[in-house]
């Protein structure tokens, strides 16, 4: 994952209305939820939510599918198992003195 995707999506999960959309896509597993139901789980407007909906979805960390005049939104589980490994990769490897890098 390259640091613009990262920076990218963490900016998206950085609002605390995102953030709860997102932990509810995921809890909500493969199946997803429309909009509808995210609205009433979170007590949240539709249109408040299909703003933070929007910045998820370009931030690439949901997906939206249409079934008629439903939308069903599902967390991409492959693009956040993608960020947590980047948050990880370098976990432990030790870093140089500055004076080193000099």
């Amino acid at each position: 994952m390259k640091m613009t995707k990262a920076a990218r999506a963490l900016a998206a999960l950085g609002h605390e209305a995102r953030l709860s959309v997102f932990r509810l896509l995921v809890r909500s597993g493969h199946d997803g939820l429309n909009v509808g139901e995210i609205s009433a789980h979170l007590d949240m407007p539709a249109s408040t939510l299909a703003h933070h909906l929007r910045a998820l979805v370009g931030a690439g960390l949901v997906v939206q599918e249409r079934h008629g005049r439903v939308i069903l939104n599902r967390a991409d589980f492959e693009a956040m198992d993608e960020l947590v490994g980047f948050l990880g990769e370098e976990c432990c490897k030790g870093v140089r003195s500055a004076s080193d890098v000099a």
